[in-house]
C-alpha cells in the first residue's frame, strides 16, 4: 500500500499578507504525513515591480514576463515568498526546503511559443524529476515550491502556480497516494457564483461537461477542473478545491473520476 502525500496549492494572496501567512503555515503545520506546498505571489511582484518602475502587463488574468519582469519575479517568487514561507514552517517545527524548477533540476520546461499572444519568459512544464522529490520527502524533507521553473539552457521561466502543483502531484501519483488541494478565496466550485454557500460538493467529467453546457461553471473555474481532471487521469487519487482556511481538504468540491 502506497504512503499517502498531500499536494496543497495556495494562491499568492494568502502567501503575501502577514495574516492569512501565519494562519495558513499553522494550517499546513498540522497536515499529517508527506506534504508538499506549492505558491504563488503575483501581487508582490505586482508591487515591488511598480516600486522599481517596471509596468506589469496582462493579458487574460496572465502575465507578460519581459526579460525586466522575469528578473522580478525570480527575486520576488524564489526569494522573497518562498524564502519567508520556509523560514515560517521551519519555526512550526516543518523542515521544509524552498525550490525553483532550476534546483536540482527538479522541474524543467520549454519556453511557450508564441501563438496570439507572446508572454515572453513563460515555462510549460516538460519534465518533473519525481524520484528526486520522493528523495527529498521520504527524508522528511517539505518541498515548497516557487512558480519558476529553467530551459536548461540557463534561463529562468515565470510558470503558472497551478500548474506547477499539477505537474508535481502527476509525477509523485506513481510513487505516492496523492491528494491534490487548490486553496482559493471560495469555499469551493459555487453552483450559484452570488451565494457563498452553494458549494458543489463532488464533480464527475459528465456533470463537468453539463455544468459548462448550463453555463454554471465558466470563466477561470474552467481551466482549473480541466486541470483537475488531468490530474485524476494521471493517476492523482482525488482533487479538491476550497478555501485557504480549510486545506485539509475536510470541506471543498471533490473532482474524481
Amino acid at each position: 500500500m502506497r504512503e499517502k502525500l498531500t499536494v496543497i496549492k495556495v494562491g499568492g494572496k494568502i502567501v503575501e499578507e502577514e495574516a492569512t501567512l501565519n494562519r495558513l503555515l499553522d494550517d499546513f503545520a498540522t497536515i499529517e504525513g508527506h506534504k508538499v506546498l506549492v505558491h504563488g505571489g503575483g501581487r508582490s511582484a505586482t508591487k515591488i515591480a511598480a516600486q522599481l518602475g517596471i509596468e506589469s502587463k496582462m493579458v487574460n488574468g496572465r502575465r507578460i514576463t519581459d526579460s525586466e519582469t522575469l528578473k522580478v519575479v525570480t527575486m520576488v517568487y524564489g526569494g522573497l515568498v518562498n524564502k519567508n514561507v520556509v523560514a515560517g514552517l521551519q519555526a512550526r517545527g516543518v523542515n521544509a526546503l524552498g525550490l525553483t524548477g532550476a534546483d536540482m533540476n527538479v522541474m524543467r520546461s520549454v519556453k511557450r511559443p508564441v501563438k496570439e499572444v507572446d508572454y515572453g519568459f513563460v515555462g510549460d512544464v516538460e519534465k518533473v524529476d519525481a524520484s528526486l522529490l520522493s528523495d527529498l520527502i521520504y527524508k522528511g524533507v517539505v518541498p515548497v515550491m516557487a512558480p519558476l521553473t529553467h530551459d536548461g539552457k540557463g534561463h529562468m521561466l515565470n510558470t503558472n502556480a497551478d500548474t506547477i502543483a499539477g505537474e508535481t502531484a502527476k509525477a509523485l501519483a506513481a510513487l505516492f497516494d496523492v491528494t491534490l488541494v487548490f486553496c482559493f478565496e471560495k469555499k469551493g466550485v459555487l453552483r450559484d457564483e452570488n451565494d457563498d454557500d452553494s458549494v458543489i460538493p463532488l464533480i464527475t467529467p459528465a456533470e463537468f461537461k453539463q455544468y459548462v453546457a448550463d453555463g454554471i461553471i465558466q470563466g477561470g473555474m474552467i481551466p482549473k477542473l480541466e486541470n483537475s481532471f488531468a490530474a485524476i487521469d494521471a493517476g492523482v487519487s482525488e482533487v479538491i478545491i476550497t478555501l485557504a482556511s480549510a486545506i485539509s481538504g475536510e470541506e471543498g468540491t471533490r473532482i474524481k473520476k
